[in-house]
Formats: structure tokens, C-alpha cells, sequence
């Protein structure tokens, strides 16, 4: 079984930024993933021509059984609102999915808020700060049923702003709770491998540079796992698009 997390940047290639659905779908096809979470993924937004994003990629890889949640209504970068999954189906949203080859038993949505000012961060290549007006995050929880039984499979995409990323991480494993099920976190953490497994407690299953995608020097996405889970393969894989490498992990 294979699990995958990627970042598709709304399917855009940094190279020419725009979105190109056969190019978007056969990235999806060549990770070949039974299960996958993608973040920053765009439902009818200009950028990405309107596309369903969540339905190309689940056609692309066979997964019958997916869902698109938002995190922002609206268009990001011009006018948007927090989301609260009271939307509209076919309304602008912009937010992660997770799809799977196999059935999912249930669905549960935690909302995980941003930083409740604007803050200042200093970009890369930037030499001074500007200020950020941080975005809400989200994190969806799968119920898997798997040849080998029950997973539960999270994926969330948290702020890039530090330390916001840790609270909404703590946040998350509050409302996770005990786990009882076997369990993967995965997804665009923004955060380094050291953090996210120690603010988790949870073992990495997959290692890998993984931004920016074309001379990766940092591992910001991330698969991690409850101890009954162990890998037998994975890393990093560039695809064409993005500015993330997608992170694989095979069971």
C-alpha cells in the first residue's frame, strides 16, 4: 500500500504558473498512490481555470472515495473569508483533499485558526519583513478501511508562520485524542523533520528534501505514524508541477 502527501501549488508549474490538467494528472497517475492527501488545492478559482482539482485527481488515480474540504471561501490573495463548510458545492474555495482506492468508513473536519493578527515575516530573499495577514487552516480525518483493516488517515497543511504552526499542531492532536486505531499524520507541516515528530510523538515514515521542488533543502512535508505502522520504501519525488516534491511512503 501506498500513502503520498503533496503540496500542487493549485497545479500550477512554477515554470510558466499555469495549471494544465493533463500535466496536473499525469503527476497524480506516476505517484500512483492508494492513498493521497494533497494541500493547497483549488475548486473553481480562476488561477486553475475553474477546475475541480480534487475531481481530476481522484479520476487520475482511480480513487472512488475522496473529499475536497476548504479552508478559505473565495479567491486567496484577493478577497476570502475562513471557511465553515457551510458553502456552497460548486462556490470558489481553496483548501486540501484527501482520495483513496480503498472505502472510507467516516469523515471528521477539525478547523485549526490562523494567527489571530497580521505578524511580520521575512520572506526568502526578502531583507526586511512585511506584515502577514495569516490564513485558517484545516485538517481532515479519514477512516480507512484497508485490505489489512482500519487506518486513520489525517491531512492538514499548517501556517508557515512559526511558532503558529506548532499551537495549530498541538491544537490538532487535542482534538485527534488518544488513538486507539493505527494512525498517519500527513501533509505540508512547514516545519522541519526535528519539530514535527517532537511535538507529535509520532515516527517518521518517509524521508526526504522535499522544497523547493527543483534543489530541495528542506523537508516540510511529512508522513508520520503510531508505532504499529512500518515502512518498507519511500522518499521524495519531483513532479512536473508544483514547488513542492511529493512525499511516498510504501507499507
Amino acid at each position: 500500500m501506498r500513502i503520498a502527501t503533496f503540496n500542487i501549488l493549485s497545479g500550477r508549474s512554477p515554470d510558466d504558473d499555469q495549471v494544465h490538467e493533463d500535466r496536473f494528472s499525469e503527476a497524480v497517475r506516476r505517484l500512483d498512490a492508494d492513498l493521497l492527501g494533497l494541500q493547497e488545492v483549488d475548486r473553481n478559482q480562476p488561477r486553475s481555470s475553474h477546475a475541480d482539482l480534487t475531481a481530476i485527481a481522484a479520476e487520475a488515480m482511480d480513487a472512488p472515495h475522496h473529499l475536497f474540504v476548504a479552508a478559505l471561501a473565495g479567491t486567496p490573495g484577493t478577497t476570502w473569508s475562513a471557511a465553515t463548510g457551510d458553502e456552497q458545492p460548486d462556490s470558489a474555495a481553496y483548501g486540501i483533499a484527501f482520495l483513496s482506492r480503498y472505502a472510507v468508513l467516516g469523515w471528521r473536519t477539525i478547523r485549526l485558526p490562523g494567527a489571530p493578527l497580521p505578524v511580520p515575516h521575512r520572506f526568502h530573499g526578502r531583507v526586511l519583513p512585511d506584515w502577514v495577514r495569516d490564513e485558517p487552516r484545516v485538517a481532515v480525518v479519514a477512516e480507512v478501511d484497508t485490505p489489512d483493516g482500519r487506518l486513520d488517515v489525517v491531512t492538514t497543511h499548517l501556517s508557515f508562520l512559526r511558532p503558529w504552526n506548532r499551537f495549530q499542531l498541538r491544537r490538532l492532536l487535542r482534538e485527534l485524542g488518544p488513538r486507539a486505531t493505527p494512525t498517519v499524520l500527513m501533509g505540508d507541516l512547514n516545519m522541519g523533520p526535528r519539530p514535527a515528530a517532537g511535538v507529535t510523538g509520532l515516527a517518521p515514515l518517509a524521508a526526504g528534501a522535499t522544497f523547493p521542488a527543483r534543489s530541495p533543502r528542506e523537508q516540510i512535508d511529512h508522513i508520520l505514524a503510531t508505532p504499529e505502522l512500518h515502512p518498507a520504501g519511500g522518499g521524495a519525488i519531483g513532479l512536473p508541477m508544483s514547488d513542492h516534491r511529493a512525499l511516498y511512503v510504501d507499507l
